[in-house]
């Protein structure tokens, strides 16, 4: 062989084995890389253990918050609003009663009619209406005006359609889902905004009052019989339909609960005179808060950069408005320590660019190859060419984060069954009968409960560990529809029976 070939053929080689040393370097690193993004995962999962010691140290600190918060306004996460709901629904209600649901861009107007035999709602019809955007910004009277001519409109429609033209006055539920100070079952004033209302003459009124004086000069007969926020909606028509209805329970874009509570429990109210021993206590449990909670890097970050830091805690680590961004939070973490998604990871710098019906879509995606999650990684988050590895890891990441809110939710239905004694810890003091426990209906209400079976799952899965075997049977989660529409008028017709 000649030196030219020589020189070529040792050239070659060298090259050759520049180019094997290259494709096992980047094999290392990607190696490296995935065990990165595997090691987040792990930490992450470490973060969100919920075994069920921890659950029951969320039970008992949901119980201890109850207790502080109905001995004193201020003295507890838990606000435990006084609803001034002291009956509920017990099907005796007859009649024609209406709802009005303000929403946050639109609000429905329900019609009931009762016929008297529990679980016989003889007519249900409602109808949504857009509300201007100008009026969200507006005036309270503005607003309450248009609301009171929309809903006159209806009402006449609907008595013209039925051939009968009736003066008496009517009964009204009317349910407002802001922060309320309520000072009656019909009455309350308006504590804050949230979210896109921005009326800055409304804060200190009585909206029950603001909408009274808007239906009398629209010429609507019809008055206020019960102003209720949509939670208490809904224990109202799961009371309705099961009288062994305790509490209720939206777990949705937010969350809250709510359950009836003994009077003589409710420090702060000593002396207020009620019509029963009995009241409903409106928690806005969203804003419970415990260092029991299994609370993550990612928790931290999400609340810092929150427009209101410090604030629902609970809300944001089991409600739909944040669990997409959870998981988002998770995956950018990720692509920062490694490259499985690529050069476009940055896209997931975006806040809220991963919804959390997307993120359930991917996470009971059934299809082979995850097919479902490869396309929504691709059209909103813009990650092309995921591997199936990858996305696997995905899709691991959608199940500890909802496995974590709904065994935390799980907790807190665990905690208010124990304040109220029904969670089979305390003998008869705890809902026992000769012996055996009272069975004990929580309505849930909010798409994430209703339309995510894997959260559901997971949910009921907990409340069984938690309360063990000889208790759990005899506690009932119901699905409970419309209570915030029709829970409101039925709520309108059991106090205007009461009266």
């Amino acid at each position: 062989m000649g030196r030219v070939g020589l020189g070529l053929a040792v050239g070659c080689a060298v090259v050759a084995s520049g180019i094997a040393v290259v494709a096992v370097w980047r094999r290392v690193r990607s190696r490296r890389g995935w065990a990165r993004a595997v090691a987040v995962l792990k930490e992450f999962e470490e973060g969100c253990a919920t075994p069920v010691s921890r659950l029951r140290q969320v039970v008992d600190a949901m119980a201890v918050e109850m207790h502080a918060g109905l001995a004193s306004d201020g003295g507890s996460k838990l606000r435990m609003l006084l609803t001034f709901v002291d009956a509920l629904p017990n099907g005796n209600e007859k009649g024609t009663y209406y709802a009005l649901h303000l929403g946050g861009a639109n609000f429905r107007v329900l019609k009931v009619e009762l016929g008297g035999t529990r679980s016989t709602i003889m007519k249900h019809h409602d109808e949504y209406q857009i509300i201007p955007q100008d009026l969200v910004a507006s005036t309270i009277e503005g607003l309450f005006d248009f609301l009171a001519m929309t809903l006159k409109r209806l009402v006449e429609k609907d008595d013209e359609g039925s051939g009968q033209s009736d003066d008496t006055i009517k009964e009204l539920g009317f349910t407002f889902p802001f922060p309320l100070k309520q000072l009656s079952i019909s009455s309350g004033t308006l504590v804050k905004w949230t979210k896109e209302f921005a009326i800055e003459d409304a804060n200190g009124k009585d909206v029950a009052q603001c909408l009274h004086e808007a239906l009398i000069k629209s010429g609507l007969e019809m008055q206020v019989a019960a102003l209720v926020n949509d939670t208490v909606g809904t224990l109202a028509l799961g009371h309705y339909e099961d009288e062994d209805t305790v509490a209720a329970v939206i777990i949705g874009t937010g969350t809250n609960a709510c359950y009836v509570e003994r009077t003589d429990a409710i420090i702060k109210c000593q002396g207020l005179l009620t019509n029963s021993d009995e009241m409903v206590i409106n928690m806005e449990w969203g804003n419970f808060w415990s260092s029991h909670l299994p609370r993550t890097p990612y928790d931290f970050d999400l609340d810092d950069e929150s427009p209101n830091q410090y604030d629902q805690g609970f809300e944001k680590m089991i409600s739909g408005m944040y669990l997409g961004d959870i998981v988002r939070r998770v995956l950018l973490r990720m692509s920062q320590q490694s490259d499985i998604f690529g050069e476009s990871a940055h896209h997931l710098s975006t806040p809220f660019i991963l919804s959390t019906p997307l993120m359930a879509s991917m996470h009971e995606d059934s299809t082979p190859d995850l097919k479902v999650a490869e396309r929504i990684l691709l059209d909103e988050l813009k990650l092309p060419n995921v591997s199936l590895k990858a996305r696997r890891l995905v899709v691991r990441v959608c199940d500890v984060v909802t496995q974590r809110a709904a065994r935390l939710a799980a907790a807190g239905i665990v905690g208010i069954l124990k304040k109220i004694g029904r969670d089979g810890s305390g003998g008869v003091a705890s809902g026992r009968v000769r012996g055996k426990p009272k069975r004990t209906v929580v309505a849930i209400e909010g798409a994430l409960y209703v339309s995510y079976s894997s959260f559901r799952e997971y949910l009921h899965e907990a409340v069984a560990e938690i309360l063990g075997e000889e208790v759990a049977p005899n506690v009932v989660l119901r699905v409970t529809e419309d209570g915030s529409g029709v829970g409101a008028a039925l709520l309108a017709a059991s106090h205007s029976l009461q009266r």
